[in-house]
């Protein structure tokens, strides 16, 4: 009886300090980036930190929505809203931790001005992102939209092109390799980084806009469930801040 006793208060004490398993898809920079520095501190807390690298946009809310992801980092508001209406999924932010600028670069010129007729412009195909860079290409005095302030504006509400420019849409992942082929290439700060794109070379840049914050996403089934509340709380931590302050040095900020 008594080794009976003993074995069962030794199973109960490996069920107790038996790590909950939490897998979140991420982008690699600086979203995976961020979990990995965060993992040894969960670790801590009993929740093993499983991060699964995407390198588009479609399958982290995919694979979440089928349950083989118990969270992603890689998407602001918008997306996801778009991303749910279109989808007819219901994931749910939990907690904003950084903004990202979002820019567009050349290897051909070094001033918007210099941008000439004809020349070919690169933007991201999906919905709320092409809105987003025709507004900015808008600002820049480049093209004229029939409203500046609808960000999911597309190609058809350009009511003015002065410069005739050729705007390619382009799968996000492909901007940053679309810089050296075309006149100018709007590119996600993640991707830029990746690529080893300085953010601050941006021509056009939009920084620090709340609208974008780029949140930790769950489901409503699990959005309170322990571990995913310790991560929200990890990345909303003063350690993360620094980190991010320290390692991208104003490339991205803080958002919490």
């Amino acid at each position: 009886m008594k080794k009976t006793l003993a074995i069962l208060a030794a199973l109960v004490s490996l069920s107790v300090h038996a790590n909950e398993k939490l897998v979140v898809g991420a982008t690699p920079v600086p979203h995976a980036e961020i979990l990995e520095f965060i993992k040894p501190t969960l670790a801590k807390e009993g929740v093993d930190l499983d991060i699964k690298v995407f390198t588009d946009f479609i399958q982290p809310n995919q694979q979440l929505a089928l349950k083989n992801l118990d969270a992603n980092y890689y998407q602001y508001r918008p997306f996801l809203d778009d991303f749910n209406k279109t989808r007819h999924t219901d994931l749910v932010p939990v907690v904003g931790v950084h903004i990202e600028p979002f820019g567009a670069y050349s290897t051909k010129i070094k001033n918007i001005a210099e941008l000439k007729d004809g020349s070919t412009v690169s933007i991201p195909n999906d919905p709320v992102n092409t809105g987003r860079a025709l507004v900015l290409l808008h600002e820049a005095g480049l093209i004229k939209l029939k409203d500046p302030s609808n960000t999911l504006a597309t190609q058809r509400d350009i009511i003015d092109n002065p410069k005739h420019l050729k705007i390619r849409e382009l799968e996000g992942a492909l901007l940053a390799r679309s810089v050296s082929q075309v006149d100018l290439a709007f590119v996600f700060a993640n991707y830029a980084l990746e690529a080893g794109i300085d953010t601050n070379s941006a021509l056009i840049v939009e920084k620090g806009k709340s609208l974008y914050i780029e949140f930790l996403v769950a489901r409503p089934d699990n959005i309170n469930d322990p571990g995913v509340q310790k991560l929200a709380k990890a990345l909303n931590s003063d350690e993360v801040r620094q980190f991010i302050l320290i390692r991208y040095k104003g490339q991205i900020a803080p958002g919490f």
